[in-house]
């Protein structure tokens, strides 16, 4: 009787064991049963992202990633339209799987959730009007009264703008479309934002507005793709990022929207 009773306890504590040892199910799995991987999008940051009104359509180096990331993990691609100012809210309502609209990895963000290793390094500099763009080299040079440096609230420019700006004046727009548009009329004087963007604007503003010193830029910062805290689906995002480094296909994205 002992025997057996020993017998019959050792294949309950084996097969207590083996689910024990059987892992969760990931977010990874849930995408790819459910067949669609969210992506969050502002639709307000050229290049990474743009928002067609009338077509209710996305476009960007972003769009062509997620489109991408999406046929490798052989699902659909649904687009989340989010916000800066709402970014984090959505992200912890869980509103999308992860953002991919030219977001900038931050501890903050970080604390919710997971990054992939970094597409790209740059960091925030100043963009102005051409006739202008010797007038704001330094930090020192933008943070005199007079000033009107232009921001779009709720992200990284604002935080970086409130956090170097004493003197001069801070203008809130919020429209990040047309921004940039505003300083070329002449109703602020510059904005300090990425330097990929910067560069985008002056492509799109030839003559107009000028990028300063993007190849040097005030601060340190790296774009990334932010991640529900899942191991599984951060892993597969790795390695699809260095894959397509490899063969090619990230830089051909990349060659589409900023050569």
């Amino acid at each position: 009787m002992f025997r057996m009773l020993f017998g019959l306890g050792m294949a309950a504590l084996l097969t207590m064991s083996a689910h024990a040892q059987q892992p969760a199910p990931s977010r990874l799995d849930d995408i790819i049963k459910r067949g669609t991987l969210r992506v969050g999008m502002t639709g307000d940051y050229r290049p990474f992202s743009h928002l067609d009104k009338t077509t209710s359509k996305f476009s960007g180096f972003d769009v062509d990633m997620a489109e991408a990331l999406g046929k490798a993990l052989g699902v659909k691609v649904e687009f989340v339209h989010t916000a800066w100012p709402q970014l984090m809210k959505d992200f912890e309502a869980d509103s999308f799987d992860v953002a991919m609209s030219g977001v900038s990895i931050t501890l903050d963000r970080q604390k919710k959730g997971l990054f992939s290793t970094p597409i790209m390094r740059e960091g925030k500099t100043p963009i102005a009007r051409c006739t202008d763009k010797g007038k704001y080299e330094t930090i020192a040079d933008i943070d005199k009264p007079g000033t009107r440096v232009i921001v779009n609230p709720g992200g990284t420019n604002e935080r970086f703008a409130r956090a170097n700006v004493k003197n001069a004046e801070v203008k809130l727009h919020n429209d990040n479309v047309t921004i940039f548009d505003e300083i070329a009329k002449g109703n602020a004087d510059l904005m300090m934002t990425d330097s990929s963007e910067t560069l985008y604007q002056q492509k799109l503003h030839p003559g107009v507005l000028c990028a300063v010193h993007p190849e040097k830029p005030f601060d340190f910062a790296e774009k990334a793709y932010w991640l529900q805290r899942d191991v599984a689906l951060k892993a597969f995002v790795d390695q699809w990022l260095h894959i397509a480094r490899e063969d090619g296909s990230f830089r051909k994205i990349y060659a589409a929207w900023f050569d």
